[in-house]
């Protein structure tokens, strides 16, 4: 009888309704632990990143730094062969490029959380100076 399927299909759609829920509750589940592990892996990355010790504030369109890739913010953990260990002062990077003008430089610095790797060359451009950008100690 028409009355006895209806009643069947509401029971049928109940229980697929049901269904549907504990299907989005166990994604939603999973998808929450996710997150939780990617952001612990995160973490654990970021404490093995090497501790920066200077700043690039400022960095000239056009310039050696510019076209290397450097960007305002990168925190400077490793610049030819200052490091952690022995930087001093800013003098110490003028010694370096002054050094290696016209010779590529290995910079690595500290960018969004990741360590990135550029390939800075100090040489005569238009602008003033051998690189184009703007370094600051950071203050520990």
């Amino acid at each position: 009888s028409p009355a006895g399927l209806q009643n069947d299909h509401k029971a049928l759609m109940k229980q697929v309704e049901e269904a549907l829920h504990q299907l989005h509750a166990r994604e939603k589940e999973k998808h929450a632990k996710d997150e939780v592990e990617a952001l612990a892996e995160a973490m654990s990355q970021n404490q093995s990143l090497p501790q920066a010790f200077a700043k690039v504030n400022a960095v000239t369109p056009g310039s050696p730094a510019s076209l290397s890739g450097l960007q305002v913010d990168d925190e400077i953990v490793e610049f030819g062969s200052v490091n952690i260990n022995n930087f001093q002062n800013l003098q110490n990077f003028a010694t370096v490029v002054q050094h290696s003008e016209g010779r590529p430089l290995s910079v690595t610095v500290i960018r969004s959380g990741k360590k990135v790797h550029v390939g800075l060359t100090p040489k005569r451009w238009a602008g003033k100076g051998l690189l184009g950008c703007n370094i600051i100690p950071l203050q520990r």
